[in-house]
């Protein structure tokens, strides 16, 4: 895999690979495969959610676009000056983003939205590369539990070091990751995750930028 941090023909995983097929089947004018990287190339501002939904990334091919996941999401990241637009709707909709970044652990829709371990760590690689081209002092914003692992483990530190908390910041070398729970429908419906939660971690986010 070397440096690379995308690869739009990869079909290393499976089970990943044989449902994108499956679904595509059924839905012609999704995107159905590995979802890129979105926004500033040069950012010091990196976010990771978990992997691409059904109707959203998958079918649009922009991480956080077209679905629910993305609506909190990109409200903050405009409101916070990172995006030029308040809604994410498509790829080809003239949204840009600045001096910011949105990558997933795994590039490729899981069935259920569930990747499995084998899955979440052969993408890894991927992660673990592009977390590289990050420049000291850089943010990294975790959006889950598997999200936040799956960086721990591309920095080839200890789970048992850097707990999964929201709002934690950790430490890490010449990076410093930022929790929080993820902007997914369930979570901002049962009240896990609400608007000002969110509002609050970006203006952390802000703040440790400004460091």
């Amino acid at each position: 895999m070397d440096d690379t941090i995308f690869d739009r023909n990869c079909r290393a995983c499976p089970r990943l690979a044989q449902f994108l097929d499956a679904v595509k089947s059924k839905h012609q004018d999704y995107y159905c495969g590995p979802v890129p990287p979105f926004g500033d190339a040069s950012a010091r501002f990196l976010v990771v959610g978990l992997a691409p939904g059904m109707h959203g990334a998958n079918r649009t091919g922009r991480p956080f676009t077209g679905d629910h996941a993305g609506v909190l999401l990109y409200q903050m990241l405009y409101q916070f000056g990172f995006s030029s637009q308040e809604a994410s709707i498509s790829a080809d909709d003239g949204l840009t983003l600045t001096a910011c970044r949105i990558t997933n652990a795994v590039k490729c829709l899981p069935p259920d939205n569930r990747p499995v371990g084998a899955e979440i760590n052969t993408c890894n690689a991927f992660l673990r590369n592009e977390l590289q081209t990050l420049t000291e002092g850089s943010l990294v914003l975790a959006l889950g539990g598997i999200a936040h692992r799956a960086i721990i483990t591309a920095l080839g530190r200890r789970q048992v070091d850097f707990r999964f908390a929201h709002a934690a910041v950790h430490e890490l070398d010449t990076l410093r990751l930022l929790d929080s729970y993820h902007c997914s429908r369930y979570n901002t419906n049962t009240g896990r995750l609400t608007t000002d939660m969110f509002e609050s971690i970006f203006a952390k986010a802000k703040e440790l930028l400004a460091q």
